[in-house]
């Protein structure tokens, strides 16, 4: 799975981690600057559903929006092992702009 949040954040107009658990802290989910660091920079240590259910709702998005499953990561019996940066190549990859708070594009990076 591939943790989504910043993406989806930055759809919904928030753009800083700040910003973002402040909204959380409205809606009776207070999260440390640690945990929050790492909900931001894509690599959670764990959330409970309660609080998946809380983000959820701040960010008027689905579950499906902030965790990405990566199926072909799985190794299934009788497959060769092919080398990640392969499997990772081959996988189409989804295109979403972002768009700033006046609604115009952000430049590519």
């Amino acid at each position: 799975m591939r943790w989504n949040l910043r993406l989806t954040a930055a759809n919904k107009g928030i753009w800083k981690a700040s910003e973002l658990q402040r909204s959380l802290a409205e809606h009776g989910l207070v999260i440390s600057a640690g945990k929050m660091s790492g909900l931001w920079s894509g690599h959670p240590v764990s959330l409970k559903p309660d609080d998946l259910d809380v983000i959820c709702v701040v960010l008027g998005c689905e579950i499906g929006d902030l965790l990405i499953p990566e199926p072909q990561k799985v190794t299934r019996p009788g497959e060769e092992n092919v080398p990640q940066t392969a499997v990772d190549a081959a996988a189409p990859v989804p295109t979403v702009v972002p768009k700033r708070r006046d609604g115009r594009s952000l430049p590519p990076a």
